[in-house]
């Protein structure tokens, strides 16, 4: 009799990876197994890998989404306002002869922007000739190319931007034995009186091991009609217990779904349709809804239920025309990010003031810096200012009309670029995108950037005194692009060289040299 082709422990690692949500080819591969014997062994333990339920487009949902193509050829961001799965959104237009690729390839704005700056018109003109948002025109200028979650700039360098953190993140979704699973529903712990999936992973290793239940429940510390209950409900073939799949089923079984009440209530549905109609908000309805019908506790319905209707079951009772009723006219809900779990204000990690050296704040040490910008006539000149904490020492960088994050950096770290090594010490700053390219400037200088608490302009106050008095010599409204860099150095000598109060009447310049000396 010929020997197997495959061991059993092969079999046991297919089903181990299949169990832990692993397609059958990719577990098929890992295990050395083919795939057509990894499928007859599925087959034969009676497990399939089932899809979830498709999703039902009615005739309105197609013709909305090609009247919004007409308007704007780009699929993608088609299909992301109206909420529809880009792949499906594709197979439409092509079907239907569309195919937008090419018509991206070249951008009609971006060449009559990049045309009209060539015959020597300014950034900001060419801009507002074309229609097109300050961003845009910025990473045109530049030729930067814009990716899916990231930039591309010219000299090759790739910046990807972090995940969104916030809530109603898209569910991942997979298709495994048991069943398509939500995997944020999947991975949410519920409460310890369920069994959690390490306490499923240990169940599979005891029950390997021959020993009986009630053996089993005193390990876990669990009842035996726990255990019981869970190897009866969940082993899903004869293939025996598996853990993943275990917990998967359970999942599963744990959803109560019900008919939402906008749905299930007739009266109440076409109230709140009527009011959206005048355009009162959903808050409005809510509040009124108590008022009008005080003996009718069918009649309510929260604000977030309304809501819910008209962003995600717009398709079905509530049509989606009455999301434009609303004051902001949305077609898709925007995101509202975790108040406890705040994205990063950057790409490359942020140093918090919280995490700066405690000597910076005794101001005995020199060489700590704060620093901002002041803009100036419509927003479309700036000057970098920097301030040492100790000697309130004024030091200016030159701007002009490029306020972008690669600009300030740049213009920092000309700045700094003759200060001595004992004056290199931090830089603390507020949060503004201007600063995205701080650990650019820190590794050119030397210098630790620290970034001052949102809404906390005090604790970089001797910078904002500073520029106080800075804008004696630059009123707002001034046109900041025409100060040359001479200029500032004048304005920051003759700052440098005023007697202050807070330094008992001696200048900076005096102070700072004597700190040094001292050193």
């Amino acid at each position: 009799m010929p020997a197997p082709k495959y061991t059993m422990e092969q079999k046991e690692r297919f089903f181990e990876l299949v169990d832990r949500g692993g397609t059958v080819r990719a577990a098929a591969a890992a295990a050395g197994v083919h795939e057509s014997a990894a499928y007859t062994w599925l087959r034969n333990a009676g497990l399939t890998m089932q899809r979830a339920t498709p999703r039902v487009y009615s005739a309105e949902d197609k013709a909305e989404f090609f009247r919004r193509l007409a308007v704007n050829p780009n699929v993608s961001a088609v299909a992301k306002g109206l909420g529809f799965p880009r792949v499906t959104c594709y197979a439409w237009a092509h079907r239907a002869g569309i195919f937008t690729s090419e018509a991206r390839k070249v951008n009609p704005r971006r060449e009559e922007f990049l045309r009209l700056r060539a015959s020597g018109l300014s950034r900001a003109d060419a801009r507002k000739r074309v229609g097109a948002d300050a961003r845009s025109a910025t990473d045109w200028d530049k030729g930067i190319t814009i990716i899916n979650r990231g930039r591309v700039y010219p000299g090759g360098r790739v910046v990807r931007y972090p995940e969104p953190i916030i809530d109603g993140v898209p569910e991942r979704r997979t298709r495994a034995i048991g069943g398509s699973v939500d995997l944020n529903v999947v991975e949410k712990v519920i409460h310890a009186r369920y069994l959690s999936l390490i306490e499923r992973e240990q169940l599979q290793d005891l029950r390997r091991s021959g020993i009986s239940i009630r053996q089993i429940a005193a390990e876990m510390g669990r009842a035996p009609s726990t255990i019981s209950r869970e190897l009866k409900r969940n082993t899903a073939s004869p293939q025996g217990y598996m853990p993943h799949t275990a917990h998967r089923l359970s999942v599963r079984r744990r959803a109560r779904p019900r008919q939402p009440k906008l749905v299930a209530n007739v009266e109440l549905r076409a109230y709140v349709q009527a009011s959206l109609k005048k355009k009162w908000s959903p808050q409005q309805i809510s509040n009124r809804l108590i008022k009008k019908f005080p003996d009718a506790p069918e009649m309510r319905v929260s604000t977030e239920t309304i809501y819910q209707a008209i962003y995600v079951h717009a398709r079905g009772e509530l049509k989606r025309e009455l999301g434009r009723q609303l004051r902001r006219g949305r077609a898709a809900r925007k995101p509202r990010k975790q108040p406890d779990a705040r994205r990063p204000r950057f790409v490359d990690p942020m140093k918090a003031i919280s995490d700066r050296p405690a000597h910076v704040a005794s101001r005995e040490v020199p060489g700590h810096w704060e620093g901002d910008l002041i803009i100036g006539a419509a927003g479309g000149s700036a000057i970098a200012t920097l301030v040492e904490r100790s000697s309130r020492f004024v030091l200016l960088g030159h701007l002009g009309r490029e306020r972008s994050a690669d600009a300030v950096r740049d213009s920092l770290i000309t700045t700094v670029a003759h200060l001595p090594d004992s004056l290199r010490g931090t830089l603390t700053w507020d949060q503004g995108a201007e600063m995205a390219e701080h650990k650019a400037f820190s590794i050119a200088t030397n210098m630790d950037v620290y970034f001052a608490d949102p809404g906390a302009p005090w604790q970089r106050g001797s910078n904002e005194n500073t520029n106080g008095l800075l804008r004696q010599y630059f009123p707002k409204g001034t046109d900041l692009s025409a100060i040359s860099t001479d200029d500032l150095k004048a304005v920051a000598n003759e700052l440098n060289e005023r007697p202050r109060k807070t330094l008992d009447w001696d200048t900076p310049a005096e102070r700072l040299t004597a700190l040094l000396n001292a050193t």
